[in-house]
């Protein structure tokens, strides 16, 4: 049976089983055994696909993204995001609207401790949602606001997305990977800040009541155990003082002390974080393991190569190449969770981007900023999901407030994809990338 062949069945199985409902973890390892099982026996198929999985997950690295959603959870339940909401605060009081321009610099503070778009936008939307419905904000516009900056957390470090895109790439570093992501983090961000600021002045959203300096002081000060999180974590692996596992270890360590302290975490709380943070490590890991079936059935039957063939044939411009691969990565973020999208696209695509001189570290960049768009867009957008739950809105009502926070992400990875050196100045000065 020929590549074609095997790749039909991979994709059609896996397809068919999506669209009836099946959790894609269960999907893709489906239709991976089945695929295996066209080109070998189905004993050898199923001894086979439990050696991948196995193989798949036995990696030091993967460590980082346990420990990394359990100070996640932890972050969650510690008083953490109301003390970054306060500095937030701070920074943008004069604007208009300035409680939405609160909510997006909140999020990226949350976000780039906690990793996750989705803690974000509970713990960071259920705080402001009151106090912007007490000022008069529409509610679909808080909520849109709330959702749209959300993600702009997986691309400024720690990213568990981007960890998994440098186990999957073939070692790509780490340390160079949450580097690059901070620029186009913080051009996602200050995007949906430009975006709410015209909406603010259209409806007359009035900026937040002035502080003194002291005021401020004080708040900024009450933030900073909070935010030392990332300069230590993240100045430590840039300084090869531990690596990016131990790195995860220690925000577990810091953020649970830090909670102690502010003693909004009691002992027995820990059984329950511990069970919320293992939940979701299962579905992790187990989708990394099955995406490694998936993978050594496409490398043996060089289905990437073949995917690959056919896009080059299709035009020899760079520009267009890279138009065709965003345009699907968009596509396929809209109904697939960004860790399976990883797995599953990056042996595809990564192959073809290197053959065109990018760059691995920037094709990263380019691969998760597509998936961050797809978590705040239906049908399946977990974000988007969360969001309009914090706001006890229906989905259909925050797509339309969505619109223009859409148009300006789509714009900023279209920049972030054709101007590499967004991406890559911060780790080519720190000497990361060449």
């Amino acid at each position: 049976m020929d590549a074609v062949q095997v790749a039909l069945i991979l994709f059609l199985i896996v397809g068919f089983l999506l669209v009836i409902g099946t959790p894609i973890s269960v999907a893709i390892g489906v239709g991976s055994v089945v695929a295996m099982a066209s080109i070998l026996d189905l004993d050898k198929s199923l001894l086979t696909s439990t050696q991948r999985i196995f193989t798949g997950i036995n990696t030091f690295s993967l460590l980082a993204i346990p420990f990394f959603i359990l100070a996640g959870v932890i972050m969650n339940n510690g008083g953490i995001a109301i003390r970054l909401v306060n500095c937030a605060k701070v920074l943008t009081g004069r604007l208009p609207g300035s409680l939405a321009h609160t909510n997006v610099v909140a999020n990226m503070l949350f976000g780039s401790i906690s990793g996750s778009a989705v803690a974000s936008s509970a713990a960071v939307g259920g705080t402001m949602a009151p106090l912007q419905e007490r000022e008069g904000y529409k509610r679909e516009f808080s909520a849109a606001v709330n959702i749209a900056s959300a993600p702009a957390g997986m691309l400024i470090p720690p990213s568990n997305t981007l960890i998994v895109y440098a186990l999957v790439s073939g070692g790509t570093s780490i340390a160079a990977l949450f580097m690059a992501g901070y620029v186009p983090g913080l051009l996602w961000g200050l995007g949906c800040m430009v975006v709410a600021y015209f909406i603010a002045k259209k409806h007359g959203y009035k900026s937040d009541q002035k502080i003194t300096f002291l005021q401020g002081l004080r708040v900024f000060l009450d933030a900073i155990p909070s935010l030392l999180l990332v300069v230590i974590v993240i100045g430590g692996i840039i300084r090869g003082i531990f690596t990016a596992t131990e790195g995860s270890a220690i925000a577990v360590v810091y953020a649970l002390l830090l909670s102690f302290i502010y003693r909004t975490i009691k002992i027995k709380d820990l059984p329950k974080i511990l069970l919320d943070s293992t939940r979701t490590t299962a579905i992790v890991i187990f989708m990394i393991g099955v995406s490694s079936i998936m993978s050594w059935v496409m490398a043996f039957t060089n289905i990437p190569g073949m995917i690959a063939a056919t896009l080059l044939s299709l035009s020899e411009n760079p520009i267009m190449i890279l138009l065709i691969m965003n345009l699907v990565l968009l596509v396929i973020g809209t109904f697939m969770d960004p860790t399976p999208a990883v797995l599953i696209f990056t042996p595809i695509f990564l192959p073809i981007a290197m053959n065109l001189g990018i760059d691995p570290v920037h094709f990263g960049i380019i691969i998760v900023f597509n998936l961050c768009i797809g978590t705040i867009t239906p049908p399946v957008g977990p974000v988007l999901f969360v969001g309009s739950k914090v706001a006890n809105l229906k989905i259909e009502s925050v797509v339309k407030p969505l619109l223009p926070f859409y148009g300006i992400t789509v714009i900023i990875l279209l920049v972030v994809t054709f101007y590499p050196e967004i991406s890559l100045a911060i780790p080519k000065l720190l000497g990361l990338v060449k």
